[in-house]
């Protein structure tokens, strides 16, 4: 069975990822490949990193980190797996051009450069409206 995307089902959701309310930074799964992915986020009022109307750097960074979260969940349900806990293990070349505001949208495609033994490398753009409004490089680690 083919999947449909875009998966805005907020349950399954974060079924492919570890984290919780009030921390879920992810409300879309937009496109998805072995080696790619674009997640997606509506800023809320509601949300805890908003602040003067705009979401603040520390929840962009944690949108971008859980789309990485969000492809090997999905991708380990594709396998009849389970999300996985995993960690950021660094962060580098981040370049924050603005920040979204309430009720705009960001989609953010993460590539993935290198994988090996529960290390990941990926490059990350995100963008609101088709314009870019991050930029940067993750590694993240999968907890054993």
């Amino acid at each position: 069975m083919k999947t449909i995307f875009p998966i805005t089902d907020k349950k399954l959701i974060e079924s492919y990822i570890p984290h919780r309310s009030p921390i879920v930074m992810v409300d879309k799964l937009i496109d998805f490949t072995e080696n790619y992915i674009i997640g997606g986020l509506k800023v809320l009022e509601d949300n805890i990193f908003v602040e003067d109307n705009v979401l603040k750097e520390p929840g962009l960074i944690e949108h971008m980190a859980q789309t990485v979260a969000l492809h090997s969940g999905y991708q380990y349900s594709l396998e009849d797996g389970k999300a996985l806990t995993g960690y950021i293990g660094s962060i580098k070349k981040i370049q924050i051009e603005r920040l979204p505001q309430i009720d705009e949208e960001i989609e953010t495609e993460v590539t993935i450069i290198q994988e090996y033994l529960g290390i990941t490398l990926v490059e990350i753009v995100s963008k609101c409206n088709g314009n870019i409004i991050a930029t940067g490089e993750l590694k993240t680690v999968i907890a054993n």
